[in-house]
């Protein structure tokens, strides 16, 4: 998750729904392909969070064996203050980052 371009505001901001929506015509629209993107991110961040905590995986077998590790630590404060991935979609959508194919069904 690169946000060199422009900073992701931290918290949420009122937006205008008809700017929001004039893309792709209906705001529900919207709100489903910003959610799709949405999930893609957190999937995304999930994964590269899991993998730089998995060398810090302990295979222990009782909870008295587990410490901390201040690197491990860090590593996920760094990943809490990241933007929320709804934010980073919206922000995607309203730069006309997100790709979105809408299908109409036959009548």
């Amino acid at each position: 998750m690169d946000n060199k371009k422009q900073p992701v505001p931290d918290t949420t901001i009122t937006r205008d729904l008809s700017k929001l929506s004039a893309p792709t015509g209906n705001i529900y629209e919207t709100v489903i392909i910003i959610a799709k993107r949405a999930n893609q991110i957190a999937t995304e961040v999930k994964k590269e969070l899991n993998s730089r905590l998995e060398e810090f995986s302990n295979f222990a077998d009782t909870l008295e064996e587990t410490f901390e590790n201040r690197e491990q630590i860090e590593i996920s404060r760094f990943y809490e203050r990241q933007p929320k991935p709804t934010l980073v979609a919206i922000k995607e959508f309203e730069d006309a980052e997100t790709f979105y194919k809408i299908v109409e069904e036959p009548k």
